[in-house]
Formats: C-alpha cells, structure tokens, sequence
C-alpha cells in the first residue's frame, strides 16, 4: 500500500515513515498542506496520515479539499488534541479516522491497514493463493506450511499479486505501490526484486511474467 505522512514535526513525521516502511508500506512524506495537496494532485494512496495543525494550509483544508477532489484515499488525522468535539469536527469534515497525540505506534499502524482495506475492493486480512499465505498485519508469509523470510520490498511485491487475485500488475504499478517517489522510473529494481522472490518462493514456479504486460500468480 502507499501511504502519504502530512505532519510539519519533521522528526515526528519521519519516524512514523520510518516505521511503516518497516512494515512493507510505501510512504511519502510532506511538511505542510501545500505540498500535501500537490502531491496527492499525481500520485495515488490509499491513506494519508494528516496532522490537523499545519502551516500554510490547514489540515481542515487539506482534508476538504481532498474529499471535494473524491480521492479514494482515507484519511487518517492527527491532532494534540483529544476532546471529543474535536473529534467530532475532524470527522465531519470528511476525514475517515482520528487519532489524538501522543499514540501507540502500533494503533496507528493498524488503524492505517484497517483504512487501506477501505480504500480499493474489500480483501480479507489475510491473503492466500497458491499455496502462498500472507499475513500484512503480522508481517509474515509462507508457502505451503514453510515460512518465507522475505525483504519489505519483497513482502509489498507479493502482496500486491495477491490482491490481484490472478490480474496481471505492471512493474510501473509494482513500482507506485511498492516504493516511494524517490525511486527512478527506469530503475530495474522491479526485474531484480523478483528475481529474488522468485527464489524465496521455490518450486514450481508461483509467479508469471507475462510479457509486455507485468506479473501475475500463475494459475494452477
């Protein structure tokens, strides 16, 4: 999943991206809610993590703007505030959960993952197919009974041929979904990332190039 962190704390804001690259997510990161409306003008996520209190642009207006715009993206927002009328006013304009400061990381994480499954078609929390299991909450994979020990970018690879479900995935979408906007577009970090899943993955092959097009899981 891919993941946008709006918060003007820098350290705060690069910790949280930090921590949910460690959980295989893509994760951009912006200081103020002008930067915050441009990048998610071109590129597509499934949850943006919004401090209320921003400069130049407000989180209010932030978070408007984005529901006006329709953005498939859930909104997640941060405030130090915790009363409830705040709550209650972040909701209503639009935002689709609220977590008050300071939090446990691992709330925040799994409020994003319980987000990003509200963002595309429903998928069950654990992905199967194959023989292959992933399990994006606790982080762990396997095939056929025998766990895989796999890199974040490996594990956010697999995941999106899951929820694929048999649907060939471009490596420019494998890109978008897997890294962040750091990574160049013409990188063969894609070819090469799934040289190695492939590897992890054993025999017989589980995954398909399907040429011209991107990958998919192979059918049985």
């Amino acid at each position: 999943m891919r993941v946008l962190i709006v918060e003007d704390e820098r350290v705060l804001a690069d910790t949280i991206a930090e921590g949910l690259r460690d959980e295989a997510m893509a994760v951009d990161v912006v200081y103020d809610g002008d930067d915050a409306l441009e990048r998610a003008s071109y590129n597509e996520y499934d949850v943006v993590v919004l401090d209320r209190d921003l400069p130049t642009v407000h989180g209010d207006d932030v978070c408007r703007e984005l529901v006006g715009r329709r953005s498939r993206a859930r909104i997640l927002m941060l405030t130090a505030a915790g009363d409830v009328d705040d709550r209650v006013d972040g909701l209503m304009l639009g935002a689709d959960d609220y977590l008050p400061k300071p939090f446990v990381f691992g709330e925040l994480v799994a409020r994003v993952r319980a987000l990003a499954r509200r963002s595309g078609p429903p998928v069950p929390p654990v992905l199967e197919g194959r023989g292959v299991r992933l399990d994006p909450h606790r982080r762990r994979a396997a095939r056929d009974g025998r766990e895989l020990r796999l890199t974040n970018k490996e594990f956010a690879v697999l995941e999106e041929l899951l929820r694929a479900e048999g649907g060939v995935v471009s490596a420019e979408r494998l890109l978008e979904r897997a890294w962040d906007e750091n990574i160049d577009p013409f990188s063969n970090i894609v070819r090469v990332t799934m040289a190695t899943l492939r590897r992890k993955l054993g025999q017989p092959p589980v995954i398909e190039t399907v040429t011209g097009s991107g990958y998919r899981l192979e059918a049985r």
